[in-house]
């Protein structure tokens, strides 16, 4: 089993930027049709995806209330992924969990198996 560390959330003003980590515990021959995902949960709300990065070919999705506002990127030299996030609302805040799983359960994130403990992010003035 994958184990997946997030960290970097925090609390920030609308129109604010942070910059959330995950950290894996993989080898990159585990990259090959894998990818890591963020997804997110507010209270009372269903889990939303995100972004996602596919790690061999570094393609990246994003979830429409996202797109053009968060930017999904990996480290080249350790199984890091980062979510830089610009431009928050209110609507940002939630707990943020990345995942690790064969890129097409993107769509089934209920049959992921490795996920991180998440990391709460809230956007408040």
């Amino acid at each position: 089993q994958v184990k997946l560390v997030e960290s970097g959330g925090g609390s920030v003003q609308p129109g604010g930027s942070l910059t959330l980590s995950c950290t894996a515990s993989i080898s990159t021959y585990m990259y090959d049709k894998n990818c890591i995902g963020w997804f997110r949960q507010g209270a009372g709300q269903e889990r939303e995806r995100v972004a996602l990065l596919d790690l061999r070919a570094g393609h990246t999705t994003y979830g429409d209330s996202v797109k053009d506002r968060f930017t999904i990127s990996k480290d080249n030299t350790k199984p890091t992924v980062y979510l830089r996030m610009d431009n928050l609302t209110l609507d940002d805040t939630a707990m943020y969990y990345c995942a690790f799983f064969v890129c097409f359960k993107w769509y089934t994130p209920e049959h992921i198996r490795d996920w991180g403990q998440g990391t709460q992010v809230t956007v408040s003035s």
